[in-house]
């Protein structure tokens, strides 16, 4: 019975001892790091800009004055503000026309301002502003200043690249004599350098 109850006590004494348990060691792991995803920014189209421009047209007479076609070339300059959705700016050009019927040409200058919608690389956008024209003919000299709108598109090529079209239309008032207007039509193909 001694044996017993000796035994009993010794494995009692055993098992308080080990009480706590297997504690396992401790091997640290290394961090886990989330992979980065790259994340693409935004088109900015804040800045200067300067290009060419072709384009033909139309001029328009009143008082059965008649109408000419005519090739239009030249340079523009202008600022451009990214707010987000909506970008605005202004822009002067200039363009020499070149008339097919009359061995002529004539000077269009144009001050505009622009709005556009920021679609990333591609902008359309709507403008308005002052134009100037000046033609010398037969007739006698024309230098008038009028009103031109016009709607195009842009799309950034590179950061510093964009290709473009646009339709403008201009109208000027009285422009040989009281009641005779002209109205030209142009569309154009735009290249333009960001700076």
């Amino acid at each position: 019975m001694k044996f017993v109850a000796l035994t009993v006590a010794a494995t009692l004494a055993a098992s308080a001892s080990f009480a706590g348990g297997y504690v396992a060691p401790v091997v640290e792991t290394a961090p886990v790091v989330a992979p980065v995803v790259p994340v693409e920014a935004g088109t900015d189209w804040t800045g200067f800009y300067a290009g060419l421009q072709y384009g033909q047209g139309s001029a328009e007479v009143s008082d059965n004055g008649g109408e000419s076609d005519f090739d239009g070339y030249g340079a523009h300059v202008g600022y451009l503000r990214d707010f987000g959705k909506v970008i605005a700016g202004a822009e002067l050009d200039y363009n020499k026309a070149d008339l097919d019927e009359a061995d002529e040409d004539a000077d269009l200058w144009r001050l505009r301002a622009r709005a556009g919608y920021d679609m990333g690389r591609f902008q359309p956008y709507v403008t308005l502003g002052a134009a100037h024209v000046s033609l010398d003919t037969i007739a006698g000299d024309i230098s008038e200043t009028g009103i031109t709108y016009g709607v195009g598109a842009e799309y950034l090529v590179t950061e510093k690249f964009s290709v473009g079209a646009e339709y403008s239309r201009s109208d000027f008032s009285d422009v040989i004599a009281d009641g005779v207007d002209l109205d030209t039509d142009l569309v154009q193909v735009r290249a333009s350098y960001r700076f």
